[in-house]
């Protein structure tokens, strides 16, 4: 595709509008199952509704391919998982979305498939077992929810080399500071219920194909297995997208401000963030995304027990999973099951868009309690 001249920031409020004299000026909702014969759409379930067709348009553009809509993330991710063969070699991150991590041992027990976890960071690593032609590469970068970036453009080159397909999970970079499609990647996959969304009010995945061919092969994988992206939820996704590039900037700006203010706090003994300067991904940040996102995650003095007091003590800040939403969410993932192996007190922040002096006092605050 090529490569649109508008920047980013206007393809997201401009992409997948409706463009006819007297048209509404933002794309409505249709909601519909099935349509009158003769006409390109036949059943939602395989030629989806207007609405998600325009969602699909927007994302795609932003990304630089075609976009397959879902009902969920873990529905797009299925879709890319449910075309390996059995028997199949799978390369995968070692700090990974926990529920990627399952579906991956699910087809070990399931399907036969091998699965080799690797440090995202240790890049040649990667690219020493993608010479020996493994049938798919699974890269999330920055991961989750440990913020490790992988050299996506090198291990994407790595993978056309070996012509081995790569995915890459987009989510926390968005198409707004990292597109995988331009380095070489086979899809650039996207949880849409997170900052695509952004209003914590929806369910949705996208998938962005290289492609036609991928494409058709995710709409089939559609078909099957009927987890459509419902039109309500895409109209929802739709007008999230448009306010992504605002939203994001607030966002990544008071992601780096808590960050440098975290790495001051008597209790806080140590903060993931690319953005910062002594960060280990902070160079490759640099290199390959446009911006270091709105992520945070930091460590604490004390134990789970403390930190837990400590989330329960937030009033701005929701104590909630999911992230990418206007409003900011921590979490103690360690707390979670699969995820017991992550530091006892690691607590991920999803920075939202409200005053970063109030998400700071809050914080803070909270933190106070703590021993130093």
């Amino acid at each position: 595709m090529a490569p649109n001249p508008l920047h980013q920031h206007t393809v997201a409020i401009r992409a997948g509008r409706p463009e006819e004299p007297g048209d509404p000026l933002n794309h409505p909702l249709v909601a519909a199952s099935t349509y009158r014969q003769g006409g390109e759409r036949v059943y939602a379930r395989g030629q989806g509704t207007p609405t998600t067709a325009a969602f699909e348009e927007a994302v795609g553009q932003l990304e630089g391919g075609l976009a397959v809509a879902f009902a969920s993330g873990m529905a797009a991710v299925s879709a890319i998982l449910d075309q390996l063969p059995a028997g199949a070699r799978v390369i995968a991150p070692d700090d990974c979305y926990q529920v990627v991590t399952m579906a991956l041992a699910d087809g070990v027990e399931r399907h036969g498939w091998s699965v080799d976890t690797v440090d995202l960071a240790d890049t040649d690593r990667w690219v020493e077992l993608i010479s020996s032609g493994p049938d798919l590469v699974w890269l999330e970068s920055p991961s989750n929810p440990l913020l490790v970036l992988a050299d996506v453009p090198a291990i994407c080159a790595a993978g056309n080399r070996a012509d081995v397909p790569v995915a890459v999970d987009n989510t926390f970079a968005t198409p707004l500071l990292q597109r995988p499609l331009d380095v070489g990647a086979t899809w650039s996959i996207h949880s849409v219920t997170k900052f695509i969304g952004g209003h914590s009010d929806l369910l949705g995945g996208v998938v962005i194909a290289a492609d036609a061919a991928q494409r058709d092969a995710l709409v089939r994988r559609q078909v099957l297995g009927g987890a459509n992206l419902g039109a309500l939820e895409a109209f929802l996704a739709l007008r999230g997208l448009r306010t992504l590039p605002v939203r994001l900037e607030r966002a990544q700006a008071s992601a780096g401000e808590l960050a440098r203010r975290l790495q001051g706090h008597p209790s806080v003994t140590r903060v993931r963030y690319p953005g910062l300067p002594d960060d280990p991904g902070h160079e490759r940040a640099r290199r390959t995304m446009a911006g270091p996102g709105a992520m945070v995650s930091f460590e604490t003095t004390g134990d789970g027990a403390a930190i837990d007091k400590v989330l329960d003590a937030l009033e701005v800040i929701s104590p909630a999973t999911s992230l990418g939403g206007v409003e900011s969410t921590a979490e103690r993932r360690a707390r979670l099951d699969g995820q017991e192996h992550l530091p006892p007190t690691l607590v991920r922040l999803s920075v939202g868009c409200e005053h970063v002096d109030d998400l700071w006092a809050d914080l803070s605050g909270a933190l106070d309690g703590l021993p130093i």
